[in-house]
């Protein structure tokens, strides 16, 4: 039986190749390119696993003169990663709101000619250097917030947060979590900014159509459409905070210990600031004891971008 040419049917179209699933030889490089690129990311981060593996497993039990006083492993990178995760959290309290309402201002307030230029500075903030940041947190912010600290400590001490002797330079966790949030800001903002923007139109006009202020729209409107995005954006910040290492190290002088007060002289120390500062005078079970402390670095990150793809799933799939 033969079956009837299509009237409607573009003769310039392989309509036979489309329904096999064959493309063109473009679509066939670029796939192939696309399933090399992201093999290879993933052998190098297996070899990244397995060479702190191999390396630093003996960091687990070197003799305790090499854990910093603390006695054992455990002793030292719990203080290590408590100080990581709570600069990162301090950063991120500072960073998102600025961040969501920065995007919501380019992508829904301001006119064209003023969104573009502040998309553009704000994009340009994530090319500035570390160590620029650290200068500037060190000797330039440091200095402006010390009136900061005394207010808090003298206002705000039944926080644990503020409880204690101010730091007469502004060199403290308070000053790292302002520039760490500062570092973090155009990640955020960019991507949310680009997630605000693909909300549907019609789903905008439907809003205002029934009577919703702007306000209102974005709220029923664009956030639920954006929520997922905005999960991945806060967790790609939270990832660049944890993982930050000059600035920390040029602002604060941390001990290895838990705190929660931030505007102090000492600060809990992060693990990368930890393995930095120690790497050039390490002996070899030193240097294990600092690749130990880079596996859990590596191992927490890892646990966190999938905690957030799953966070990222459920809600598209609700």
């Amino acid at each position: 039986m033969t079956v009837a040419a299509d009237p409607g049917a573009d003769p310039g179209v392989d309509t036979k190749s489309e329904l096999s699933g064959r493309g063109s030889m473009g679509d066939v490089v670029f796939r192939g390119l696309a399933v090399i690129a992201a093999t290879l990311i993933m052998v190098a981060l297996a070899a990244v696993f397995i060479f702190l593996g191999i390396e630093g497993i003996p960091g687990f039990s070197v003799d305790e003169q090499n854990y910093t006083g603390q006695g054992s492993f455990l002793g030292l990178v719990v203080p290590l990663l408590f100080a990581t995760i709570y600069a990162a959290v301090l950063a991120l309290i500072v960073a998102v709101p600025f961040s969501v309402a920065i995007a919501l201002f380019i992508s829904h307030y301001a006119p064209r000619r003023i969104a573009t230029p502040v998309a553009y500075v704000i994009d340009l903030l994530a090319a500035v250097p570390s160590v620029v940041f650290g200068l500037w947190g060190a000797v330039v912010l440091g200095r402006y917030l010390v009136p900061t600290h005394a207010w808090l400590a003298e206002n705000m001490a039944w926080l644990p947060f503020f409880d204690g002797q101010p730091s007469g330079n502004g060199r403290t966790l308070f000053t790292a979590a302002i520039v760490l949030a500062v570092m973090i800001l155009p990640i955020i903002t960019s991507i949310c900014r680009e997630v605000f923007a693909q909300t549907p139109r019609l789903h905008e006009e439907a809003a205002l159509a029934l009577g919703a202020t702007r306000w209102e729209m974005i709220r029923y409107a664009v956030f639920p459409y954006a929520r997922s995005g905005m999960v991945s954006a806060v967790m790609l910040g939270l990832g660049r905070a944890l993982g930050e290492t000059m600035a920390l190290a040029m602002i604060v002088s941390p001990k290895v210990l838990i705190s929660l007060f931030i505007i102090g002289t000492n600060n809990p120390q992060t693990i990368a600031a930890y393995i930095a500062q120690g790497y050039k005078e390490s002996t070899p079970d030193r240097l294990s004891v600092l690749i130990a402390t880079g596996l859990v670095l590596f191992a927490f990150t890892f646990l966190v971008n999938a905690a957030a793809r799953w966070i990222v799933a459920r809600g598209r799939a609700k």
